[in-house]
């Protein structure tokens, strides 16, 4: 049998329960601190993803003012995320949908000047 408790998902265990029970009862102030100290971490945390979101925005403002297309840049930082196979699978798709609706399929940049 697996380990997996469904009870788990969303903080439901019974040590969670016991946690809670601690800091609604004013129990222990470990069980405080340390949400405290969780609470300001993540507050941290949000604050510096927001910081790195106002600089990938500069980065995409920087890149647009020196002529590049943010929107092409946008698709090739996501597609770049993707492994090979997720990338191909999905050409693939795309390929058939323009094949369907007959529209002709751009030659691939490295494949422009051999035909």
């Amino acid at each position: 049998m697996s380990d997996f408790d469904p009870m788990a998902i969303g903080g439901r265990t019974d040590e969670n329960r016991e946690t809670r029970a601690k800091v609604r009862a004013g129990g222990p102030a470990v069980a405080r601190d340390q949400l405290r100290s969780i609470v300001e971490r993540i507050e941290r945390l949000e604050e510096e993803k927001k910081t790195i979101g106002d600089d990938i925005k500069d980065v995409y403002a920087e890149a647009k003012a020196t002529g590049f297309d943010t929107k092409a840049l946008r698709r090739i930082i996501a597609r770049r995320k993707k492994d090979q196979q997720e990338v191909m699978e999905e050409d693939a798709v795309f390929e058939t949908y323009l094949a369907a609706l007959g529209m002709q399929l751009p030659l691939p940049l490295d494949r422009e000047g051999d035909q």
